[in-house]
């Protein structure tokens, strides 16, 4: 009787769970587009899409990154004017170019030639001076770059040199979203170098994704500014507060931002800018854009519109402050 008693209990016990399914997380990590990567994905079944993030990755870098001779991007900064660009280019070319219109110039891939100049890109670092600012700048400007119908680049002066490092990422974390989405994954967080997406929410725990934004102002290692909660969005962040580089002999200080509009680097008062959009490209652009703008205006910007939310870090009288949307403030796990 006793075992009778036991057995009926498995069985109920059994019954009653039958309807809750058992979620195994899922993950993936290492190094990609100079940067690492943490994949997370829930599933009733152990999975493994190593092939096909490595497949992702491979397709973003031989379509969009600077750094390799024979990619397309690299082909057409050469002056290849035959080239017939993939699907992944005309994606990030139009978005490029829609984004440059909504922030008035600011966020501009063709700033690629003074990214280079002042020695943040792949090319040769070369001393400058306003003279060769104001030369350079003539290969400044989206404006004198289009797409043909038949998906060929088309530049007003040879020497124009397309960056796409301000929006490739965010575009490889949406790629990478996709695949998942296409393989019927329902729950995941995505992070490749800082910036994130994530989807539904971490079954695992019945609460939705946390993650966390770094504190500029971290002296030692790295510590975070604020805690959200983040589901069916992505997330993307830029700052000066680690990549610049310091002049050797005389010690000026200078950041990896370029204002396209000056040709300079600007090392504003605006400390951080991290974007919430509904994808990650999106955010990852903004987020740069942010940090060339003028704080004033990416404030108004900010607050005459509804599709992006984002906290900005700012210097004020040698102070921090911050300022955050509506629908970012929403999101953040109170301390």
């Amino acid at each position: 009787m006793k075992k009778m008693i036991l057995l009926f209990g498995a069985l109920v016990l059994a019954a009653c769970n039958s309807g809750q399914p058992q979620y195994i997380q899922n993950t993936n990590s290492g190094g990609a587009l100079g940067t690492s990567y943490n994949l997370i994905y829930l599933a009733d079944t152990k999975l493994d899409f190593q092939p096909q993030i490595d497949s992702v990755f491979a397709g973003v870098n031989q379509s969009l990154s600077t750094y390799i001779p024979g990619s397309d991007i690299s082909r057409i900064n050469r002056g290849d004017t035959t080239l017939v660009v993939d699907a992944m280019f005309k994606e990030v070319f139009e978005l490029s170019k829609k984004i440059h219109g909504t922030t008035k110039g600011y966020f501009d891939p063709t700033v690629g030639v003074l990214v280079n100049a002042w020695g943040f890109g792949p090319e040769k670092q070369i001393a400058m001076d306003s003279a060769r600012v104001d030369s350079l700048l003539r290969f400044v400007g989206f404006d004198k770059v289009s797409l043909t119908a038949n998906r060929q680049v088309k530049k007003e002066h040879a020497n124009i040199y397309f960056d796409f490092n301000a929006i490739a990422k965010g575009y490889a974390i949406d790629c990478l979203a996709r695949m998942l989405d296409a393989n019927d994954i329902e729950d995941y967080l995505l992070e490749v170098g800082g910036e994130l997406v994530a989807k539904g929410e971490n079954r695992i725990k019945q609460k939705p994704w946390l993650v966390g934004v770094d504190d500029p102002q971290a002296e030692d290692g790295r510590s975070l500014k604020q805690m959200l909660y983040l589901k069916d969005r992505a997330l993307a962040s830029s700052g000066n507060y680690r990549k610049f580089r310091v002049d050797p002999t005389t010690g000026r200080k200078y950041v990896h931002t370029v204002d396209p509009k000056t040709g300079y680097t600007k090392n504003a008062n605006t400390l951080a800018a991290t974007v919430l959009a509904n994808d990650c490209a999106t955010a990852d652009a903004y987020a740069t854009a942010f940090m060339v703008m003028d704080l004033d205006d990416t404030l108004t910007f900010l607050t005459r519109q509804r599709k992006i939310d984002a906290y900005i870090i700012y210097l004020e009288d040698g102070v921090a402050k911050e300022f955050m949307t509506k629908g970012f403030r929403e999101l953040v796990v109170e301390k």
